[in-house]
């Protein structure tokens, strides 16, 4: 690829700690440097921020704003280029990275940034709900409720592993149903679910890729629902999925759509974005905006 102005934005709170981010970053620019391109680093810490950087790197005339951290940093950059002239990179630095995973881009510093070099821009969907672009998936109930308490532990200085797992056990022990009335491309469907996850095109649900998504650019959300489930309906599930059975589990659905609309019947709902959690008010208007972001790829 030509020599082109990229701003490379940090997240760095993505890694263990803020000076071995740095030195990821510094491997990552001393190699566009040295092919001609002209880079810069900003560092932002929080979604607010990352928004406003990748703004002003397209409002000064960059063409690739680089993304540097987990998916959390990916969604709020990649909200922003989406729809515009510039093309999104992504620099994996997060825990489990599942945009830059899907998208083939390796997890190594230097040959993610080689991918910068030598990669191809693709045009791939996002997600879009109440006017909030996701790139991954948005998701009701258990999710957003295990991050809440797993941030609210990390506050008080737990570790984010042993957060999680507390997490969990204390969700998965006391959590409330959803009641959910749909809107499926025109369809009704009303549900009593402890949740409800809308992706951004397909993901695969059993064996061992479980998570991933062979293609983003078929255009159209996928909807994952279980239906009246309780603890041990949810093991069954999982068990299902890793022994490539899901798909016949009736307390598990899947629905494909290009529009969907949700009534939780609550005045605000708490909705997880990429990973993020935030606070919405119903009705929730999904749809697929297919293409609309330039990403940078392997060939």
């Amino acid at each position: 690829m030509k020599c082109l102005r990229t701003v490379l934005i940090l997240n760095p709170k993505a890694g263990p700690y803020r000076e071995l981010a740095l030195a990821r970053c510094e491997t990552v620019l001393e190699l566009l440097r040295s092919h001609g391109w002209q880079t810069e680093i900003v560092e932002a810490s929080d979604g607010l921020v990352m928004s406003m950087a990748a703004r002003r790197a397209i409002e000064q005339g960059a063409d690739i704003v680089v993304a540097a951290g987990g998916d959390g940093t990916v969604g709020a950059v990649a909200a922003v280029v989406a729809g515009s002239r510039a093309a999104l990179g992504v620099m994996p630095f997060g825990t489990l990275n599942h945009f830059a995973r899907d998208l083939r881009i390796p997890l190594d510093p230097q040959a993610a940034a080689r991918v910068l070099l030598l990669g191809r821009i693709a045009n791939v969907d996002v997600g879009q709900v109440n006017g909030r672009i996701f790139i991954n998936n948005s998701s009701l109930g258990l999710y957003p409720s295990i991050v809440r308490y797993r941030e609210s532990r990390e506050r008080t200085g737990w570790s984010r592993l042993v957060a999680f797992a507390a997490a969990c056990m204390v969700v998965l022990r006391r959590y409330r149903f959803l009641r959910l009335h749909m809107e499926v491309d025109g369809e009704i469907y009303d549900r009593r679910s402890p949740f409800l996850v809308v992706a951004n095109n397909r993901y695969e649900v059993e064996g061992l890729r479980l998570g991933r998504r062979k293609r983003l650019d078929e255009g159209a959300l996928s909807l994952y629902i279980a239906d009246r489930t309780g603890r041990f309906g949810l093991l069954r599930i999982a068990i299902s999925a890793l022994f490539k059975r899901l798909r016949t589990n009736r307390d598990f659905v899947i629905v494909p759509a290009q529009k969907l609309t949700v009534q939780a019947h609550r005045k605000r709902i708490h909705v997880a974005l990429d990973g993020e959690v935030m606070k919405m008010h119903p009705p929730l208007r999904y749809s697929i905006r297919p293409g609309l972001l330039r990403v940078i790829c392997p060939e």
